[in-house]
């Protein structure tokens, strides 16, 4: 039978997010719009203010565009007989895939809040990749070698997730 277990972490206080998604949407079509208008001058007579408005409108309302939905990320950890998998999700429409692990490669893993953790995060040379959303969530982390670098990622799983990792872990991994 397999073991399997598929979570998304998304923000707990959710408002905040939403209001500023709404607030730079408004922005985005307000600069929209003015590089519209100052598109449409250009027909009448070419002036270096018009291409240069033009130019910076236009410009922040598609790097607006194509960054609001940082502002909806969601984590999504699946695990299967041993291997986690690691995705992140955008807006509810992109999904990009951070990486994988084997849970018996593991080093050392265990709460953030267990002072095991500080040991690891302050050795020289780690590489620390958070792929969690709520700093007052259950967060857990990961030290392991990969291809002679020390790195160590910290996410925010169930403790159901949790209890099955620890299940595959190595003997001595879990820190607490």
């Amino acid at each position: 039978m397999d073991n399997f277990r598929e979570e998304i972490v998304v923000k707990k206080n959710r408002g905040l997010n939403s209001a500023a998604y709404a607030a730079v949407t408004v922005l985005m079509v307000v600069l929209a719009l003015i590089a519209a208008m100052m598109f449409s001058t250009l027909g009448a007579g070419f002036s270096v203010q018009s291409v240069v408005l033009l130019l910076i409108s236009g410009g922040l309302a598609f790097l607006i565009f194509w960054k609001r939905d940082e502002l909806r990320a969601e984590y999504e950890y699946s695990f299967t007989n041993g291997e986690l998998d690691f995705a992140r999700v955008l807006g509810n429409k992109k999904r990009k895939n951070l990486g994988g692990m084997t849970v018996k490669n593991v080093e050392a893993m265990g709460h953030v809040a267990h002072s095991s953790f500080q040991r690891y995060v302050t050795m020289p040379g780690v590489e620390k990749t958070n792929w969690f959303l709520n700093r007052d969530g259950n967060l857990f982390y990961f030290y392991y070698n990969k291809d002679g670098k020390k790195r160590i990622i910290v996410i925010e799983p169930t403790e159901q997730l949790v209890s099955m990792i620890k299940i595959y872990s190595q003997r001595g991994a879990f820190q607490g």
